[in-house]
């Protein structure tokens, strides 16, 4: 039988949304990936380092799966539940990972890594990567860009200003990169097809993702669900595009 609006919302508003995988929406909600592989291209770069800093790494699984670690490598990580994900994840691997706030300053010394990576960090302190990496050393990341899942951002929120957008636009990066002194070498940019094909879908990622509608909760926005889970009933999967853009930038010297 077809599961009610009650049923999908109560699911997905009680499962937990700790770490950064998103294993639960297989079969709920679909997300083309960047032609780049982030995972592959992160591997690659740390089967080259010597020390490595992952900033912001979630639960630690993306990290985790990319391959051999350098003889250095660690992890930063703000929320609680994510560092002990992390922690169990990556310390059998070696790996350290270090409760931080996300705010400067980054608990490491002047030019302690020749490799510092982040996937989707929520703010980027281009002064402290350019700090902490060595001379000759890159930066690696892939961030989410411009106006991403703003067709359902709108459909809560409403139409959106100019501004708010375009934040996130990857010529601001490589704009902020260039003032902290590195050099960008590659960037790159695509816009992506995602398909959410229940409302329990889309509950679960907006409580894991918290920025899309700040302060989202069931009971706020109950009505509006309700509408959207008719919508999907009549019309089939919502339909929204992620945008993603990749950024490697090195410092000068050695």
């Amino acid at each position: 039988m077809e599961r009610t609006f009650e049923e999908l919302v109560a699911e997905a508003a009680e499962v937990s949304v700790a770490g950064w995988d998103f294993s639960w929406l297989d079969g709920r909600a679909t997300e083309q990936r960047p032609s780049w592989g982030y995972q592959r291209l992160l591997g690659e770069r740390l089967g080259r380092a010597t020390a490595a800093l992952d900033i912001q790494t979630g639960g630690g699984e993306v990290l985790a799966g990319a391959g051999v670690f350098p003889p250095v490598m660690a992890a930063t990580e703000s929320w609680p539940p994510n560092v002990a994900k992390a922690t169990a994840l990556l310390h059998p691997r070696g790996a350290v990972v270090v409760a931080d706030e996300d705010e400067p300053p980054l608990p490491f010394g002047d030019a302690a890594f020749d490799l510092v990576t982040s996937r989707h960090p929520v703010t980027v302190w281009w002064a402290e990567i350019a700090r902490v990496l060595r001379p000759g050393g890159t930066y690696l990341s892939q961030q989410v860009g411009p106006a991403s899942v703003f067709e359902l951002v709108e459909f809560f929120l409403g139409p959106q200003p100019e501004e708010v957008r375009r934040a996130r636009h990857p010529e601001d990066a490589r704009r902020d990169a260039e003032a902290a002194g590195l050099e960008v070498v590659e960037l790159r940019q695509e816009r992506l097809r995602t398909e959410f094909c229940d409302i329990g879908a889309v509950v679960y990622f907006l409580r894991k993702v918290v920025w899309m509608v700040p302060g989202f909760t069931v009971e706020q926005y109950r009505e509006r669900l309700r509408e959207l889970d008719g919508l999907i009933r009549r019309e089939g999967p919502f339909v929204a595009h992620t945008t993603r853009f990749l950024i490697e930038a090195r410092k000068p010297g050695a």
